[in-house]
C-alpha cells in the first residue's frame, strides 16, 4: 500500500488516475477547491478499494495555507510517499493579453502555486530520502505560441523547475517526474469545439501517469507521439515559426 497525496484531486485526469491507485488498495489523500466535488470522489474512491481516502480544500493561491494543508495529508496518511500535482487553468489567452491582473492570476495558478507546494513537498521527501513528486506540467511548454503563450510560459516555468529540482533530489532517492499531456478531452477544454485525431482522454493520460510513476520515469509525454510533434515545434526556425499560426 502506498500513501498518496493528490493535489488539484478534481480534475478529470487527477480522478482518472485515483480511481487506478484506489483499485490496487492505494491510501489517498485528495486536495482541491470544491468541497462537494472532492465528498463525491472520496465515497466513490472509497468504494473502488482505496485502503482509505480523506481531503481538505485548498485554494492554491492561498499559498500561506499551503504547509498546513500537507501537514494534515501526511499526518492523516502516516506520511506520504506519492505526491501529484495536477491542478490549473486553461488561460484565456486574449484576456491575459489585455488585463495584467488576469496575466498575473493566471501565472500565480499555473505555476507559482505548484513551485511553492513543490519546495514544500520537496524538502520533507528529501528530509526522509524516498519518494516521488509527479507534476502535470503541458507540451505548450515547450515552445511559447501566440496562441496560448501565457499559460505556455506557466508550465514552462514548471518544466525547469522541475528538472532542477530532478537533479537536485536524486542523491536523495527521490524521484521527480514532469508529465507532459497533449490535448485532453477534459472540462477544462470543452470550449474548444474541434477536436480531431491527436485528442486523448482522461483515462489514457491517467494510465501513463500511473505507469510513469511505477517506472521512476523523469519525463513523460502523453500520448508518446507528443514527443515527437513538440520535437519537430521546437526545432521549426524562427523566421519561419513567426508566420505560422500556431
Amino acid at each position: 500500500m502506498r500513501k498518496i497525496l493528490i493535489i488539484g484531486a478534481t480534475s478529470a485526469i487527477a480522478e482518472a488516475a485515483a480511481r487506478i491507485f484506489a483499485t490496487r488498495g492505494d491510501a489517498l489523500f485528495l486536495i482541491a477547491r470544491n468541497a462537494e466535488h472532492l465528498r463525491a470522489v472520496v465515497a466513490d474512491l472509497n468504494i473502488r478499494g482505496a485502503a482509505r481516502a480523506d481531503s481538505a480544500t485548498l485554494d492554491v493561491t492561498d499559498f500561506a495555507a499551503h504547509d498546513a494543508v500537507i501537514e494534515k495529508a501526511e499526518r492523516d496518511l502516516g506520511g506520504i510517499d506519492i505526491a501529484l500535482i495536477a491542478h490549473g487553468t486553461l488561460s484565456d489567452q486574449a484576456q491575459c493579453e489585455q488585463s495584467v491582473d488576469v496575466m498575473r492570476r493566471e501565472f500565480d495558478i499555473n505555476a507559482l502555486s505548484t513551485l511553492a507546494l513543490l519546495t514544500a513537498l520537496a524538502n520533507r521527501m528529501e528530509a526522509r530520502r524516498s519518494g516521488t513528486l509527479a507534476v502535470i506540467s503541458s507540451v505548450a511548454g515547450d515552445r511559447g505560441r501566440q496562441s496560448n503563450y501565457v499559460y505556455g510560459a506557466a508550465k514552462a516555468a514548471v518544466s525547469t523547475f522541475l528538472g532542477g529540482l530532478r537533479q537536485r533530489m536524486a542523491k536523495s532517492g527521490v524521484s521527480v517526474l514532469t508529465i507532459k499531456p497533449g490535448f485532453v478531452d477534459t472540462p477544462m477544454t470543452a470550449a474548444i469545439a474541434n477536436k480531431g485525431a491527436l485528442w486523448a482522454q482522461p483515462d489514457r493520460v491517467a494510465a501513463g501517469i500511473v505507469q510513469a510513476i511505477d517506472r521512476r520515469r523523469n519525463i513523460v509525454y502523453l500520448p508518446w507521439f507528443w514527443r515527437w510533434i513538440m520535437l519537430v515545434i521546437r526545432h521549426i526556425p524562427e523566421p519561419l515559426f513567426k508566420r505560422l499560426k500556431l
